[in-house]
């Protein structure tokens, strides 16, 4: 029988706009200021703010904050540059914290 719920993805926990899929996931074991983040390959239904450099706990980044394209509440990052060569697979990615995004079609 086929799965009639459709992709399962994840939405802005402030107004339910979808912004990634599950199967986007790439590790669910970064860590945000705010506790645990997932790293996504891609994300839709985002805005991307200006870039900036960030100390973070792997070192330096060139990161731009991400938005939920409805209601402007910030999700989490783009890495936009890795200066480690060992944090380059980040570069293009989206970092959104646990606790700002809610599952639906689970």
């Amino acid at each position: 029988m086929a799965d009639s719920t459709g992709p399962r993805i994840y939405s802005c926990f402030n107004c339910r706009n979808p912004v990634s899929r599950h199967d986007d996931i790439i590790s669910k074991a970064f860590q945000a200021s705010n506790g645990r983040a997932f790293l996504f390959s891609h994300a839709m239904n985002i805005v991307e703010g200006p870039k900036q450099d960030r100390h973070l706990i792997t070192g330096l980044h060139t990161i731009a904050d991400v938005s939920c394209s409805d209601c402007q509440q910030v999700l989490g990052w783009k890495y936009e540059r890795a200066y480690e060569d060992s944090q380059k697979y980040k570069e293009g990615k989206i970092v959104l914290e646990k606790f700002k995004i809610v599952k639906e079609n689970w």
